[in-house]
């Protein structure tokens, strides 16, 4: 199979990216944050040096910082499916999410419950058991299939008229699991609850929209998908329009999303962000990236040592994240052996989802590997290859 293979140059994207250039080495860590290429970086230190100021200004650099924040809101309406007045800009997911979930339980009444899943990333979970404790609210663990699926039934199952928030991941950035996210918005809206979706994981690898699935919150984060450490949400007008935000008093109203971002906006990186949505779109978008990564999803399951186990569901239900096992060898020796052979993966025990280990059925430590678009065949070949020799 070429470069070129399904119409995706893979070795003219890589020469985007310094790091890839000039370096001998397969990044399978993605979950854990994606490369940047070249000319985000420059976008970065142009509006350092160029734009360094406030909104409001008649100024040269106060213009510019105007322009480049509307132009973040657009772009990240384009690429969540919504409305620019109703997109929040922050300094990540976590941060944002923590703001959201504040405002939006102001109005909620002790004993109300919030339903989340055990696939959460934490940062879809802490926020809400932190409210808990302060608010006498109750959270509630939906469980999981055998493959590691979300078990609708036990979402259902666990749906009483004090449910006010429905909160889950649209993939999950452990094991990659792809959870069902119309039906769950669709149940969370039967019962009057909110829709709450951390978008983070499926953003990187599959297009994602608000509107589409008819989200109340969703949210993700830039750095996961080739931009800057940034986080985004788009909440529905309808829903956090009569939420009371948290803000400093001179922060205007309108548009929406800017009631919940709190202090002085990275402009920096927001220029950044502006020129990761003109990166994605030059390279086919969305689309172009989830047939090349389901590719090298296909011929990496093919060639893995069958000593190794690979946990979750098949590849139709999952983005290319993969959580293995080497037996008779500590998931840390295999993240430093495959170092040594050139291969970047991460070892972990949670994996930042609390809930996860029980279902799991693994041992305590296990390896992640994550496809990128930047990735290649022979990113691939090396990493089976070294995972034969560990063998």
């Amino acid at each position: 199979m070429s470069a070129t293979a399904g119409g995706f140059d893979v070795e003219a994207v890589r020469s985007r990216f310094a790091v890839l250039r000039e370096g001998d080495f397969a990044f399978l860590d993605a979950p854990g944050g994606s490369l940047v290429p070249d000319e985000v970086a420059d976008a970065i230190a142009e509006a350092t040096r160029y734009a360094s100021a406030n909104l409001g200004g008649f100024y040269p650099t106060s213009q510019r910082v105007m322009r480049i924040q509307a132009e973040a809101r657009e772009r990240a309406a384009e690429f969540m499916g919504g409305e620019a007045e109703n997109i929040v800009l922050g300094p990540n997911m976590t941060t944002i999410n923590f703001a959201l979930t504040r405002a939006a339980a102001r109005g909620f009444a002790e004993g109300d419950e919030i339903i989340v899943t055990a696939l959460d990333h934490d940062g879809n979970v802490a926020p809400w058991r932190e409210l808990a404790k302060d608010r006498g609210l109750v959270v509630k663990t939906a469980g999981l299939t055998d493959d590691l699926r979300l078990d609708l039934d036990s979402v259902r199952s666990l749906v009483t008229d004090r449910t006010r928030v429905i909160a889950f991941p649209w993939a999950a950035n452990s094991v990659g699991t792809i959870a069902p996210a119309k039906e769950l918005v669709d149940l969370a809206h039967s019962v009057g609850a909110i829709a709450w979706v951390d978008a983070v994981h499926y953003a990187a690898h599959r297009a994602i929209s608000a509107r589409g699935i008819g989200a109340d919150v969703l949210l993700c984060s830039p750095y996961k998908f080739a931009g800057p450490h940034l986080g985004m949400a788009h909440v529905n007008p309808e829903i956090a329009g009569g939420w009371d935000a948290y803000k400093v008093g001179p922060r205007e109203d309108y548009p929406l999303g800017s009631r919940f971002e709190t202090g002085t906006q990275p402009y920096e990186l927001l220029a950044g962000l502006n020129t990761t949505f003109q990166y994605l779109a030059s390279i086919g978008g969305l689309s172009a990236i989830h047939a090349h990564e389901e590719r090298l999803a296909e011929r990496m399951l093919a060639q893995l040592p069958e000593q190794v186990t690979v946990f979750g569901a098949s590849l139709e239900h999952r983005v290319p994240t993969f959580l293995v096992d080497v037996p008779g060898t500590p998931a840390v020796e295999v993240a430093r052996r495959l170092a040594e052979r050139g291969v970047g993966v991460w070892n972990h025990d949670s994996w930042y989802a609390m809930s996860l280990q029980p279902w799991l059925r693994a041992p305590r430590e296990t390896v992640r590997i994550g496809i990128a678009h930047y990735n290649s065949e022979a990113d691939i070949d090396r990493l089976t290859g070294a995972l034969a020799e560990i063998v």
